[in-house]
């Protein structure tokens, strides 16, 4: 499960507001504070940033099943309902049946191109960490 924005954002105002037991002080505490504080800076970036990759992932993708529509499901094209990210989704799963049949067939060129196409979203998708304290 990939958890959303709001998700997160909810996961961390709940483990905010509930009291920590006596136990749970020091350390913990902090480690906490520092896990929701990483979260949010994430989930802004998120914010920023996902829409537009969502949209241009589901363009690359068409793309490509369009152009080697012979070799998977064809309703992958066709049915665009719902949220970018639920059509997303269904892209992704649609790429995944063609890169499993270009592998089966032995198919090299398709197969670099839908890795070419991988790296280009992951890359759409990189968040950036901030820099460790030295401690």
């Amino acid at each position: 499960m990939t958890p959303t924005l709001p998700e997160i954002l909810r996961g961390n105002f709940a483990c905010l507001a509930t009291p920590a037991p006596p136990e749970a002080a020091g350390d913990h505490l902090a480690a906490n504070v520092s896990v929701i504080a990483l979260l949010n800076l994430l989930g802004a970036q998120e914010a920023e940033q996902g829409a537009a990759a969502v949209l241009a992932e589901n363009a690359a993708i068409e793309q490509v099943l369009a152009e080697d529509a012979a070799d998977y499901d064809a309703s992958a094209l066709t049915n665009d309902q719902g949220s970018p990210d639920a059509r997303n989704a269904e892209l992704r799963r649609a790429l995944i049946r063609l890169h499993e049949t270009a592998e089966a067939r032995g198919d090299r060129a398709l197969d670099r191109r839908i890795l070419r196409l991988y790296r280009v979203m992951a890359e759409g998708r990189r968040l950036v960490l901030p820099p460790m304290p030295a401690g």
